[in-house]
């Protein structure tokens, strides 16, 4: 995605249509966008000829793009699970990582980063049921490595809104939902993790259209994405408006729930009531 964003930037500032590029390296202009949305590999002969096209001919700023090319080619370590992913999960995993601020809500159980392993088997085991031990396993240990990213040198900040929904739903029995509401009382002390809570008693909210991810990068050039997922498929939004719309909601929601240390009194209740 950055590699293709600054594709994007160098090829708007020469005034170059997508068609054009994509001429220039005997490609369609469908391929010149799905290039700069990242949603393809690069090849290192193409990147050349479109920094060519683009007047780029500095060396050291040709060898850094051709170094982000290679990189951008490198398969995440996601990819060795691709067995057991739905084809449009292992894109949000890998933007997941590279996240500076994930902001989630979420209705229907516990986000993923903060699932426990017992509570996490649960979930996998309710949502395939015909999917044998093994496959459910290497989804629980999936779920689990990402969780790695969360306290990690250079961990995100994650931002949450759990409704209380997904905590009083039950997934696994007495003691797998106890433990998991301990952890979350447990992860919601980290500095880079706010949690909280939107009761049943408010009523109607923002998040009216169900759960949703927003994802924000460290590097600049780079567009926040929002990240849907259905039952099928998924869908990853990146226009302005789009974004704009869905942080407005998130805002809403973080005004309208009890703060982090209310948030925490919420789930200690909980807890005593489980």
């Amino acid at each position: 995605m950055l590699l293709g964003s600054q594709l994007r930037r160098l090829r708007e500032a020469r005034g170059i249509t997508r068609e054009a590029a994509g001429y220039s390296i005997r490609a369609s202009e469908s391929k010149i966008s799905r290039m700069e949305l990242g949603r393809v590999s690069f090849k290192t002969r193409d990147v050349e000829d479109l920094l060519t096209l683009y007047g780029i001919t500095d060396e050291a700023e040709r060898t850094s793009l051709l170094s982000l090319a290679k990189e951008a080619n490198v398969a995440g370590w996601w990819h060795s699970y691709s067995d057991v992913l739905p084809n449009w999960f292992p894109t949000y995993v890998g933007l997941e990582g590279a996240a500076s601020l994930i902001r989630v809500y979420e209705v229907q159980f516990v986000h993923g980063l903060l699932q426990t392993e017992e509570y996490a088997r649960a979930v996998v085991r309710r949502g395939m049921r015909d999917a044998s031990e093994a496959d459910v396993e290497r989804r629980v240990a999936l779920r689990l490595e990402r969780q790695k990213h969360l306290v990690s040198e250079s961990a995100p900040e994650l931002h949450i809104v759990l409704d209380e929904a997904a905590l009083r739903r039950p997934y696994g029995d007495r003691q797998v939902m106890r433990g998991q509401l301990q952890h979350l009382i447990e992860v919601s002390e980290r500095p880079n993790v706010r949690l909280q809570v939107m009761p049943f008693s408010f009523g109607g909210h923002a998040g009216e259209s169900g759960a949703f991810t927003l994802l924000s990068f460290p590097e600049s050039d780079l567009s926040d994405v929002v990240y849907l997922e259905q039952l099928t498929s998924a869908l990853y939004l990146d226009k302005r408006e789009d974004v704009t719309q869905y942080e407005k909601a998130l805002g809403e929601l973080q005004h309208d729930s009890p703060g982090p240390d209310e948030s925490r009194d919420v789930l200690r209740g909980l807890l005593q009531l489980s």
